[in-house]
């Protein structure tokens, strides 16, 4: 989340939640989301290793050139959040695809909604833009589209090609998990995770793999693989809402290394 909205109750979490993975201790289990969600074949998640994030910003460039997001509006935000045995710490901030999303349950449209693979999408057509969505999202993860977008995008093409056609004016904006890669990945037999072509776009410019995505339904993917070895935990999930972002606490020693 960005600065403002990551308060010193929440840093010392995360710090603590550092130190306590640094000493071994086991997996954090997640707080179970409070309703039924999506069960389809797949449940796509994304999962962040604060040890390895430098903060660099390229996830959120290539967000933007894939996405064909405006420049002032940001679908991933990548925000200091302190330090941790003198080494500055990082989190990023999609969209959470939440199994029990608030942004779901107050659209009084429908614009809102869940995929059967957990993404929860956004059907900018039907949208009004009452903003309730935005409001609702504890999460700060929509812009809302004040005006067109009708210039050239400043990213494009060195951080990508837009694959997604741009947002009408008056609807707010989030990360989709690049859904249409997903998709187009595997009509062609491609693994999200593992094949590029297959795996959102900021997952595969991060230049030292703190991201890291795949399908919770497979217990030998990336993702169950990871969250099965390692202490991880995830943004307000006290509020049950299941996001579908993990991230792996920093580790001094593996910051240094």
């Amino acid at each position: 989340m960005d600065n403002k909205n990551v308060n010193r109750r929440d840093f010392l979490k995360l710090a603590a939640i550092g130190v306590a993975a640094a000493a071994g201790t086991k997996a954090i289990k997640p707080a179970e989301a409070s309703s039924e969600g999506p069960k389809g074949e797949h449940q796509w998640a994304m999962v962040m290793d604060q040890s390895k994030c430098t903060g660099c910003g390229y996830c959120t460039l290539a967000c933007r050139a894939h996405n064909d997001v405006p420049p002032d509006i940001s679908w991933n935000e990548v925000s200091e959040v302190g330090q941790l045995d003198g080494h500055i710490v990082y989190i990023a901030r999609p969209c959470m695809h939440c199994e029990k999303a608030p942004c779901v349950e107050v659209c009084p449209v429908k614009a809102s909604y869940y995929r059967d693979d957990g993404i929860v999408m956004m059907d900018y057509d039907r949208c009004i833009g009452c903003r309730y969505c935005q409001v609702a999202c504890p999460y700060d993860a929509r812009s809302f589209n004040w005006k067109a977008f009708e210039e050239p995008n400043p990213v494009v093409p060195e951080w990508g090609e837009p694959e997604v056609e741009r947002r009408p004016r008056g609807v707010p904006e989030k990360c989709s998990f690049c859904y249409q890669t997903i998709d187009r990945g595997l009509s062609l037999g491609l693994t999200p995770g593992v094949d590029r072509d297959a795996t959102p776009a900021c997952c595969n410019v991060c230049p030292t793999g703190a991201r890291i995505f795949g399908d919770l339904n497979d217990p030998n993917s990336n993702v169950s693989q990871v969250l099965q070895k390692h202490a991880h935990f995830r943004l307000r999930e006290n509020l049950g809402t299941g996001p579908r972002v993990y991230y792996l606490p920093a580790d001094p020693e593996e910051m240094e290394a």
